[in-house]
């Protein structure tokens, strides 16, 4: 079967031809229908982010998949059932406390393998196995779009933690922040604004026009020049904020964010940056959090339960956004297009099978 692997030593992706796998007892073989492509997988390429198997000189690419159940040997799914799959699974030397607990979102780096990223073949391949207990439903209608499932399940368990660290008293959001206008900015931007979220904000780089500035302004948005006024200085031009997602990898975002929360705010770090040494005012932004109750809490992939939330929320998202969002969807022969990165780009796909 064909999938797209980047090999050792390379710094683009090729389409190699690898064995189709079996499946073992409890797994499922799924057909693939698409693959998004993310930032991630640019880290991957570039070599500076996650690494390959154990033992092997390629790793075949994609976390952020769908597809359609061809076997199911004995299990919950059935021929033809959509599905998506979770991404963390337990290192070689087999389960540990996390996996146990079914939390593998909890887990440190060096106790879990992450498929298509760090340690462990992905899902850009027309076909992929999966323990059943790793696979989510997805209603048919949605199929075609099943692939957002899990970059959404990264901002349910995100804004869950960042709620959690707040349930010790009355926490009534008003206003929210997100850092970064890509596609997993954006997909946060029209959660929130389907929370109900009175004010959003988003912050970008862009100049107009933009496709991104226009989704931002679409939700009924304000969007957030940083060359302009940068996040320190946002609770001064705009309004202290209650909720700040952070999608950048900007490492002085996570100390900027500290100011523009409001009394009582909480700031959710997902973006991981490159090692960067610089000056902060560290007494300052300590008073800042004990004197103003205020938080930061970091957050990384996701488990069964947020791709679950994930897919009603993908159920609930416009239309329209999602056809603006995803600005293209490509066949394998022209794969290298979907890992295109340029001003015209925010989120892509590629296709490898009809469901």
């Amino acid at each position: 079967m064909e999938a797209v692997v980047i090999r050792r030593g390379e710094n683009s992706p090729t389409v190699a031809d690898v064995p189709r796998p079996d499946p073992e007892p409890g797994e499922v073989l799924v057909r693939t229908l698409r693959v998004g492509v993310d930032g991630t997988d640019r880290e991957v390429i570039a070599g500076s982010h996650g690494g390959f198997p154990d033992g092997e000189d390629h790793l075949i690419m994609g976390h952020e998949a769908v597809g359609v159940v061809e076997e199911a040997d004995d299990t919950v799914f059935e021929e033809g059932d959509v599905v998506v799959p979770t991404v963390r699974r337990p290192p070689a030397e087999g389960s540990n406390e996390y996996f146990e607990r079914g939390e593998p979102d909890m887990a440190p780096p060096e106790a879990c393998v992450e498929r298509g990223i760090d340690g462990a073949h992905g899902f850009m391949s027309e076909y992929f196995t999966s323990p059943a207990e790793n696979l989510v439903p997805v209603p048919d209608d949605l199929a075609e779009w099943g692939f957002l499932v899990e970059p959404i399940s990264i901002s349910e368990k995100a804004i869950e933690h960042a709620a959690a660290s707040r349930s010790a008293f009355d926490w009534d959001p008003d206003a929210d922040l997100v850092l970064g206008n890509g596609s997993l900015g954006l997909l946060t931007l029209a959660m929130l604004e389907a929370e109900g979220y009175e004010r959003t904000y988003c912050l970008g780089r862009r100049d107009r026009p933009d496709p991104t500035i226009d989704i931002i302004e679409e939700l009924g948005g304000t969007y957030v020049d940083s060359r302009e006024t940068p996040v320190s200085r946002i609770a001064e031009v705009h309004e202290p904020m209650d909720f700040v997602y952070e999608a950048t990898g900007y490492a002085k975002h996570a100390f900027e964010a500290i100011e523009a929360l409001a009394p009582g705010g909480v700031g959710a770090l997902l973006g991981v940056p490159e090692p960067w040494e610089f000056e902060i005012d560290g007494g300052r932004l300590h008073k800042e959090f004990v004197m103003n109750n205020k938080a930061l809490v970091g957050s990384v992939n996701s488990n069964v339960s947020h791709f679950e939330s994930a897919v009603r929320t993908l159920g609930d998202l416009p239309a329209w956004f999602l056809d603006d969002l995803v600005t293209g969807v490509h066949d394998l022969d022209d794969y290298e297009a979907a890992f295109a990165d340029d001003e015209t780009t925010i989120k892509t796909a590629l296709q490898f099978s009809q469901i």
